[in-house]
């Protein structure tokens, strides 16, 4: 048993120059904690947001990039190699990568110390993914900190984590002076004048219009009354949405007549002049639209200083309010906040006992209080820790060790790809203008871009981004109203070279539309995909290809994670459903089983949708019947060597004839990765996950072969595997399907999906 008391302790989380919340906070809590004990060895490893990471000081010791799954395993090789003593984790679900910030599991998984996570959100109605992530963080934290009890009450009522395992913890405040407004107010010219205060990176959230709103009653009443608005615009919102908001709240201020009683101060202050500003200020408003925040780090700093506050109940404020150590007002109601403030003003005796409550029971809060606190927790963790052995090389085999990922590298994605959409093919790495475009590749293209952005919860500004718009909008253009069928083939210069485009590409259409109706983190995305959906799914109906009715069931799927219920998604997905297994009678049997009497191309994907429909409507027979054939396809592409060898498109693969071995082509080894993944998620059998890896590993050179067709370089894959050597021509199929794979496989790490609706008919037998 180690010694209960840490010399090294390690710090996850963002960390400044990073702009935002948990940077600074985990910047604050590791400066306290080594100046209370300046013998102890205190570090960071810093989570970036962009490739370039930041000008971290000397304190930040490693970093790791938040949607790369293999930096969290550096990281976690770092801390064991470094001999930590204990590791302690800022969390928010949005910080790190993955489902829910599902990447950080990697690390935990690996790392040997003592882990103390600190909760900056604790969810009491989590998603499927948030659950799950919390699950294994109570397998992987010795302790836990929370920073209000509400926040200890959650962990146990929504998520069975024991009180023992928790310590409450306030948010620390720097230690400032019990001084009179008065005192700062002249450098900010506002003396002689009454300063309300909110700070913050600016958001939607903050409620900060109603504050607006109810500035005319406490002008009327206090003329005096000046609104200073400080802090930068939310960087995340800001690479969105650019300043709408903060312009919509100045828009707001002069119709109601206020303009001349608001200051935006519009910037990320240091700490030295946020205790200014903070010092400046009568009274905190805080407007918060929603009673689910357990923490709130600007409140903590206001009431910490002694300063008179109003606020909405959330769950922070109305814990460190009660007993009348401030006003607490009704959510979205702005004559009551007026009341509230100016209530306050009519009575400067009860402000000022406010006061004086508020900075007594701040002492407890100040960073050497809260830094202490930390210690006990860190020698608690210490104390209950099962310590493994340092020398962990042992477990760094292979077998034991999750395959590294090649990093998601799009640059021939982009370069493939211009303001209409993506370029059917290429010459060598070169867009061949000659052969246009086509709904299938765009289609495929929209796919990846939404599944690349759910990795991380949250889009990431960047080309990729801008061209998921053009990708949609080459469907957009490619459906036809009239008909209700999508075209296909378009040429370079922008006509279509064709009425009606094949079954298979309309499916696939649908599928990607359903996919950004199910999946797109943008609203105008996400509406556009679900019109197109919409509106070409009846014609499937008529449809005779088995493969158009598997694209369609995925699609219907996808759709049904945001419009669940629907009826006639409901029937067609059964009508589909039902078409495919009546395939299944007629074509299978002992030696064949297989819905049609040829194995052509993208196979597994009627397999795929026969073990959605079957886990999701439910339909026992459907699940049954796509894990049987799934199966059976992988026998029949397995070499004897035990390397993936699709089914070749040079002649395919005809009921009681000769299989063709070549060409291979890259969307067969892609599906078959998606497909077997989704019969993990089915049966839990790990036999699943390696046949999935067995498919990736294809495009990486364990083939027939021994040659990898992705350009780790470029960002590009070859169009297929002939019998003496790789293609050299990198075109859009070929490389979108090694990307989806890619991130079917980072986003399988942890396999965290948010469950699809499911219907309320009973099972098919």
């Amino acid at each position: 048993m180690a010694s209960n008391r840490p010399n090294r302790i390690a710090f996850l989380g963002d960390h400044l120059p990073r702009l935002c919340g948990i940077a600074t906070f985990t910047h604050d809590i590791c400066e306290a904690v080594s100046a209370v004990e300046p013998e102890l060895d205190c570090y960071v490893g810093a989570v970036n947001d962009r490739v370039e990471g930041y000008n971290y000081p000397p304190r930040v010791r490693f970093e790791l990039h938040e949607k790369e799954l293999d930096s969290y395993r550096r990281a976690a090789d770092f801390l064991n190699l470094n001999n930590a003593d204990v590791l302690c984790v800022q969390h928010e679900f949005g910080i790190y990568g993955g489902p829910a910030g599902s990447h950080l599991l990697e690390l935990l998984k690996e790392v040997r110390m003592p882990v103390v996570t600190t909760l900056h959100t604790v969810l009491p109605e989590p998603n499927t993914a948030q659950r799950r992530v919390m699950e294994e963080l109570a397998k992987r934290s010795d302790r836990f900190i929370v920073m209000a009890q509400k926040g200890a009450e959650i962990l146990r009522d929504t998520y069975g984590i024991p009180g023992s395992m928790v310590d409450i913890i306030h948010h620390g405040i720097p230690d400032v002076d019990f001084v009179d407004s008065s005192f700062y107010k002249e450098q900010f010219g506002v003396e002689g004048q009454q300063v309300m205060l909110t700070f913050g990176l600016i958001g939607p959230g903050k409620g900060i219009e109603h504050a607006i709103e109810a500035l005319p009653e406490i002008v009327r009443r206090h003329p005096n009354v000046v609104y200073l608005i400080l802090g930068a615009t939310h960087p995340q919102l800001l690479a969105n949405e650019g300043e709408r908001y903060r312009l919509s709240l100045k828009r707001l201020a002069d119709r109601l007549g206020v303009k001349e009683h608001v200051i935006f101060h519009d910037r990320f202050v240091s700490l030295d002049e946020l205790k200014e500003f903070i010092g400046a200020a009568d009274i905190y408003v805080t407007p918060y639209l929603n009673e689910a925040q357990v923490t709130s780090g600007t409140l903590a700093y206001v009431f910490g200083a002694g300063k008179a506050v109003v606020s909405t109940p959330y769950w922070h404020a109305a814990e460190l309010l009660a007993d009348d150590r401030g006003v607490l007002v009704p959510f979205h109601d702005p004559q009551a906040l007026a009341e509230g403030v100016s209530g306050l003003l009519d009575d400067p005796a009860r402000m000022e006992r406010i006061r004086k409550e508020a900075y007594a029971l701040g002492r407890e809060m100040i960073w050497p209080a809260v830094a202490q606190r930390y210690l006990d927790s860190f020698r608690l963790a210490c104390a209950e820790h099962q310590t493994l052995p340092r020398a962990a090389f042992a477990d760094w085999t292979l077998k034991s060790r999750p395959q590294a990922l090649p990093p998601s590298r799009l640059d021939h994605v982009v370069r493939m790809s211009d303001s209409t959409g993506i370029f059917q093919h290429a010459i060598f790495n070169v867009p061949n203008f000659h052969e246009g475009y086509c709904t299938d590749d765009n289609a495929r293209a929209f796919i990846l871009c939404n599944m690349v952005n759910e990795l991380s919860d949250h889009p990431t500004p960047g080309s990729l981004n801008h061209f998921a718009t053009s990708y949609l909008a080459f469907l957009a253009a490619a459906f036809d109203y009239d008909t209700g069928r999508f075209r296909n083939f378009m040429s370079h210069g922008k006509l279509w070279l064709e009425n009606v485009g094949s079954e298979d590409s309309h499916g696939r259409a649908l599928w990607a539309a359903g996919t950004g109706a199910g999946r797109s983190l943008d609203e105008g995305h996400c509406k556009l995909s679900a019109q197109l959906f919409e509106r070409g799914l009846d014609v499937v109906e008529s449809f005779t290809s088995p493969r158009a009715w598997a694209f369609t069931i995925l699609g219907i799927h996808e759709y049904l994670r945001h419009y669940p219920g629907g009826a006639k998604t409901d029937a067609m997905r059964t009508l589909l459903t039902e078409k495919l297994v009546n395939n299944w009678h007629e074509f299978s049997s002992e030696d064949w089983p297989w819905f049609e009497a040829s194995l052509s191309y993208d196979n597994a994907r009627l397999c795929q949708a026969l073990i959605l429909s079957g886990q999701w409507m439910p339909h026992h027979e459907a699940l049954e019947i796509g894990l049987k054939s799934l199966r059976w396809l992988a026998s029949v592409q397995t070499t004897q060597s035990g390397c993936f060898r699709p089914i070749g498109s040079n002649g395919f693969y005809q009921q009681g004839g000769i299989r063709a071995d070549y060409d291979q082509q890259p969307i067969e080894a892609q599906a078959m990765v998606a497909a077997s993944h989704e019969a993990f998620r089915a049966t839990q059998d790990e036999d699943w996950t390696e046949e999935a890896k067995r498919a990736f590993e294809w495009f990486l050179g364990r083939n027939d072969l021994g040659v990898g067709l992705y350009e780790f370089t470029t960002g590009g894959c070859s169009d297929g595997l002939h019998v003496d050597r790789v293609s050299e021509n990198q075109g859009a199929e070929s490389t979108l399907a090694f990307h989806l794979a890619l991130t079917e496989m980072n986003g399988a790490q942890h396999l965290i999906i948010d469950p699809l609706p499911t219907s309320t008919k009973t099972p098919n037998t």
